[in-house]
């Protein structure tokens, strides 16, 4: 049985990371995203799943880079529980899976019985253009390229840090993860 996870900032290719390594190695990807979807049911976790769609675009992406970090970390520390027994569910169902999911933080993550790796984006301008193409706060060009450089700039660093502390490695470019991710899935 071969488990690993991907996370990191959006738009830094985990998703497209998890399915190359899925179709090429003939192993499930779990995109721990679409089951945000469940947790809305859950009264408790249902604000926390449209935390950021119930926030004005253009006050939130002027908030300080800390209180967003943490807010990333309040929402993934809510969703923890019920994403890991959704992640140890379909362990049962599966030999060997990538999962793949923004809310996978290094401080988490030591509670898996497997590892993964962090991916950070290799450049401003390729998070900036990958986050006009599928924006996640808003249509205006203006706070998507706000958003853009919070991730980047902000997000990243912060996993980079937390994963170091962690023991997991992290990397800009997914090429350069998938080697890893081959070297944990053959271990």
């Amino acid at each position: 049985m071969s488990y690993v996870f991907i996370s990191g900032i959006p738009t830094a290719g985990k998703s497209y990371l998890a399915t190359q390594i899925g179709d090429e190695f003939d192993v499930h990807v779990e995109k721990l995203d679409d089951f945000r979807e469940e947790m809305k049911n859950d009264p408790e976790l249902e604000p926390w799943v449209n935390y950021y769609w119930n926030k004005d675009p253009r006050k939130y992406a002027q908030k300080d880079c800390q209180l967003q970090w943490d807010d990333l970390v309040a929402q993934s520390e809510a969703f923890w529980p019920a994403t890991k027994a959704y992640m140890e569910q379909k362990m049962q169902e599966h030999d060997a899976i990538v999962f793949e999911s923004v809310n996978l933080l290094p401080h988490l993550a030591i509670d898996l019985s497997f590892s993964g790796v962090y991916l950070l984006g290799e450049s401003l301008e390729q998070t900036i253009d990958r986050n006009k193409r599928e924006p996640r706060w808003s249509k205006e060009e203006d706070i998507q390229e706000r958003e853009a450089r919070h991730f980047y700039l902000c997000e990243g660093p912060r996993y980079k840090h937390e994963a170091e502390k962690y023991g997991f490695l992290t990397f800009v470019s997914p090429d350069e993860a998938k080697v890893e991710l081959i070297r944990l899935l053959n271990k």
